[in-house]
Order: structure tokens, then sequence, then C-alpha cells
């Protein structure tokens, strides 16, 4: 039997993986689909959005929750049984797409593909690594090497390689696809400096195409046929070698819960202080708008707020708001929960 390809979405908080995927959901043409999405926390917020979708033949359980922790810590534990759960179908999918969480490092999700009990049934068809172009256009993450390495000459204690750095690069190196989203925000004089961020440390042969909102036609991301597995020495990783892997012990994350809201523009203008006074890196969740029958979908990436109305509430599900919040060590969860809520209410 022909391996199974697998597509694995990786990229940064808020470069929009999961709006990626719910359009290759949207334009699957009666493909048989399947997602393995990663929520960092404890609340799979990415994974109800795509649920909820209302997608025509997307089932529920083509749509897989792993919400136990970074999807490359937690591969032997929650990824492989998953994998393996979804190719012993019947009826398996076709195609088989994974979301990490913005956290994760590619390369040992990759390097599960070797595994015994996946290798011989499925492949890792191609990496794509999601970018959020004016994120990099504002400086956030990228990283000038050469600048570093003349304040170090200067200070010593001086350090500029934090790990949000270090993550960027880390995609970037793994994959053979890079969409640099949100391009229609950068503007036409910044948009090589955007470009040579990336290229930096794309490895040869890898591509890069440009995005708005996540529309990018399915052909050029399915069907790559790269077998990333038997490439991984063409990936570098700031962690090879290193037996203990990585943690993310920079990075803190919290859930709020609320009631319903007034109206999604008092909710933005009431974030909007918040986020900027906590420095709160990504924001998002599902919340209940007063008179409003749909769910309201709140994406935050920095001050940059969005919000769209997705599916209707079921019958009996509960009418609460949810707001996951996640920002590096320190986030101050007990100043923040009383505004948020506040905001909420």
């Amino acid at each position: 039997m022909a391996k199974i390809p697998t597509t694995v979405v990786t990229g940064f908080l808020g470069s929009g993986k999961t709006t990626l995927v719910r359009s290759l959901l949207e334009k699957a043409n009666g493909r048989r689909l399947a997602v393995i999405v990663n929520e960092f926390g404890d609340v799979g917020i990415d994974g109800d959005i795509l649920k909820g979708c209302g997608i025509e033949g997307c089932a529920e359980d083509d749509i897989v929750e792993l919400a136990n922790g970074c999807i490359c810590c937690t591969v032997a534990d929650d990824f492989l049984p998953t994998m393996t759960k979804l190719i012993d179908r019947p009826d398996p999918p076709e195609h088989i797409i994974v979301e990490t969480s913005g956290l994760a490092l590619p390369k040992p999700l990759v390097k599960a593909f070797t595994w015994p009990d996946v290798r011989t049934r499925a492949t890792v068809d191609g990496v794509v690594a999601m970018i959020d172009a004016d994120a990099v256009a504002r400086g956030r993450f990228a990283a000038d090497e050469a600048a570093v390495a003349a304040a170090r000459a200067e200070d010593p204690t001086l350090d500029h390689e934090t790990p949000l750095e270090e993550l960027f690069e880390e995609q970037i190196a793994c994959a053979d696809l890079v969409i640099l989203n949100k391009m229609d925000l950068v503007p036409a004089a910044g948009r090589a400096a955007v470009e040579a961020a990336v290229r930096e440390h794309l490895r040869p042969g890898a591509k890069v195409i440009h995005a708005t909102q996540g529309d990018v036609p399915p052909a050029a991301l399915l069907g790559l046929g790269v077998a990333a597995e038997d490439d991984l020495d063409s990936r570098p990783s700031h962690h090879d070698g290193m037996a203990d892997g990585h943690d993310h012990d920079d990075f803190d994350s919290f859930v709020v819960a609320g009631p319903e809201t007034g109206s999604p523009e008092a909710l933005a203008a009431a974030l909007l202080p918040l986020i900027e006074a906590h420095d709160i890196l990504r924001l998002k969740g599902v919340v209940a708008v007063a008179g409003k029958p749909a769910r309201l979908i709140v994406q935050a990436v920095g001050p940059r707020i969005q919000t769209y109305f997705d599916r209707p509430w079921r019958e009996g599900e509960a009418r609460e708001s949810r707001l996951v919040v996640i920002g590096e060590k320190g986030l101050d969860q007990a100043a923040l929960t009383p505004g948020l809520r506040a905001s909420l209410g």
C-alpha cells in the first residue's frame, strides 16, 4: 500500500496556521483529509475552531486534538498513537495535516516518521513554515547575528538571542516551503528585508511564497513528495545532539473564562491596553456575544486584534467565553485575569 502523505504545518504563534488549514479543508473537493492539531496549554481553541467550521465533508472525527503539551515534546506519548489510529482506520485519510503548536520544533516531529510503526505507512510529504511577514517587518522575530556578535564583544552580558528568535530559525531551517503570510500588511519598501530575513535560514531547495490571510492553493502545499524523514541531515537544529532535547519554560499560558460580551468592538477596545501593558504575545479564544446566535472567534498577535463569527452555538452548549493568553515567562496572571474578565463583561 502507498504511504499516506502527511504535511507538517509549523510556524510561530499567530502566523496563520489554523487559517491555512481551514482553507485547505474548504478546498478539499472530496479528498479525505484528516487534521492533527496541537494546542499550547490545556484548552483546544484551534481544534474547536476547525471542528466548528461547518465545512461539508469534514467530520468532527477528522479533526484530532493533542492538548497534552507541545507536540515535539510528547511524540511517543501522544503523536505516534494518534497517527497509528488514523492510518489504522478501515477507510484511512488520503492526506494528513499536522498543525503544530506555535512553540513546537518541527525536526523531532519529522524524525518520528522514522519509527517502525509509522515509517512503512506514512511519510512527510513536506514541512510548511508559516511566517507572520508583518511581525518580521517590525523586527520582532528576526535576529541580526553580526550586530549581536559586535555587542557581545563590547558587553559580554548583553544577549539578543531570545528563544523566539531561535524558534524562528528552527522552523525555517526545517521547511520545504515557507509561506510569508500577511504580506499585504507589509509596505512595498519593506518586503525585500522580510525576504532576506527568511532566506538567511532557508535550506537549499526550499521555496518561499507570499500569501494573504493564509489563502494558498492546495496544489502548492500538498503533493510535494519530499519524504522529509529521509532527509533529516539537511534540516539543521540548535538542539541536534542534545540528549535532553528542549523545553518551553520560557513561556507561560493560562485560560480565562467569562460571561457574554456586549460587542466585538467593545471587546477589542478593552483588550488592546491589556495586551500592550503586559506584552502579551498571543491571545485567542471563543467568545459569546449578547444577542448573537454565533460564536465570536478572537485572534490577537501583539496589538493586532481580529474577530469574526464562525458557527452558531449548539443546543445545550454553554455560552461561555474562553480566552487563552500566551506570553513569555513571568506573565502576570494575577494582574491580567481581572482585567480580561472585565473586558468580556
